[in-house]
């Protein structure tokens, strides 16, 4: 029987930009790992973005079958229509913004096969309801990281 890994993923920011947080949760089995953490100054989108990221470098095994659960229309929309394959193409052209974000997600995409499922935001899905919970709470926190690549501009 093979089964395939659930990851949760929520990113906030507060003003956005402002200081943000992502939150996720992993699912193999009956194992169950959380990962958050803040940044000082961010935006909304990069936060939703660094947590599917951040979720797909911690796996240790690849080409395994990925569902990914987010409230992220920008994401889904992105990969399920193919922006983001246009986006490369034409080497973000046009001034598409989270161009390194993208790139590192593009890459860490061909390890693994991914499916993102969208969930409705601050509803009823208690797992996606924790990743909330989790970023919004890292974004609250103190000892917030730094998005150097959002400070910098040279993400714009």
């Amino acid at each position: 029987m093979s089964h395939s890994l659930q990851i949760y993923t929520d990113g906030a920011a507060r003003g956005n930009p402002g200081p943000g947080g992502y939150g996720i949760v992993l699912l193999w089995g009956q194992k169950r790992k959380e990962i958050a953490a803040g940044f000082r100054l961010t935006t909304n989108n990069r936060m939703e973005l660094m947590a599917v990221i951040v979720a797909l470098n911690s796996l240790t095994k690849q080409h395994i079958p990925v569902n990914i659960y987010t409230d992220s229309k920008y994401i889904v929309d992105s990969v399920q229509k193919k922006w983001l394959d246009n986006w490369i193409k034409t080497d973000f052209k046009g001034g598409k913004k989270n161009r390194d974000l993208w790139t590192q997600y593009f890459e860490l995409s061909k390890l693994f096969k991914i499916q993102f499922i969208w969930v409705k935001g601050h509803a009823d899905n208690p797992l996606n309801n924790r990743c909330d919970e989790l970023a919004t709470t890292a974004a609250d926190g103190t000892n917030l990281l730094i998005d150097h690549a959002y400070e910098s501009g040279i993400n714009d």
